[in-house]
């Protein structure tokens, strides 16, 4: 078990990181001290398409890392599934308990191997309105990880993900306003929201169907957002919309 002191000063060096560079440089050392040899800060997102708007902090080697793209494995890789189901940090040994496995599922930790990652250690991380994210330890090929480092493990990976987050935030554009939904219009949405159909939001708001209809067009147009589901995700994300307004019927 690693030292107080020694815990105290990866979580000062991490926190204290002033930029993403600074931040991947701190986190390469606290991986080595815990007996890892790989981290991934990252959100769970397609870094094919969304990668400006999403945290991807790592030291993972580049062959797995093409592979990894290339075939799209993060929509079916079994960590991010598992960190779906928990709040806290898991070896990756306890994901067959989590989640049910499938043939392809096998295929993927074997081919995570053959590209030299044996074992890891993740950390979730969730805030409303953005996409789950995780901080990764994993060991190479021939290394356990080791159980007594995990609940540092733990800490180390909130501290970094939460830093990288800030680190993030602070280095994007400024935003432009959110669009400026009118009132009916914000209405229509929230009903929308909850899964109810233009007729059903046309009888709720005392309206003609077609003016509801009017009005999530409107909606969807301001957003730039072609699908029902895509235009209530965008109003969540930039807080047009709250969870509670949605849950609250």
């Amino acid at each position: 078990m690693m030292r107080f002191e020694s815990v105290e000063r990866l979580l000062d060096v991490i926190d204290s990181s002033e930029s993403l560079r600074e931040l991947g440089c701190a986190m390469a050392e606290a991986t080595n001290d815990l007996g890892f040899q790989y981290f991934a800060i990252t959100h769970h997102t397609d870094f094919g398409r969304l990668a400006p708007h999403s945290i991807r902090l790592h030291n993972y080697p580049a062959n797995w890392v093409g592979t990894y793209d290339e075939s799209d494995l993060g929509a079916r890789d079994p960590v991010r599934r598992a960190c779906n189901v928990t709040n806290v940090g898991f070896p990756w040994s306890r994901i067959p308990s989590m989640i049910p496995l499938k043939a392809l599922d096998h295929q993927l930790i074997e081919l995570g191997r053959d590209h030299g990652i044996q074992d890891g250690f993740a950390v979730p991380a969730s805030l409303p309105g953005e996409a789950l994210g995780s901080c990764t330890f994993a060991t190479p090929t021939g290394r356990t990880v080791a159980p007594e480092h995990f609940p540092v493990a733990q800490l180390v990976g909130a501290f970094a993900f939460n830093r990288a987050r800030h680190l993030w935030i602070a280095a994007r554009p400024i935003a432009e306003d959110p669009p400026a939904l009118t009132a009916r219009q914000r209405e229509c949405v929230i009903w929308m929201a909850r899964g109810k159909s233009d007729w059903e939001i046309s009888r709720i708001l005392c309206v003609g169907e077609e003016t509801v209809t009017r009005h999530l067009k409107a909606a969807r147009e301001k957003y730039g957002a072609e699908k029902r589901t895509s235009l209530a995700v965008r109003a969540l994300a930039d807080r047009t919309l709250s969870f509670d307004e949605i849950l609250a019927c």
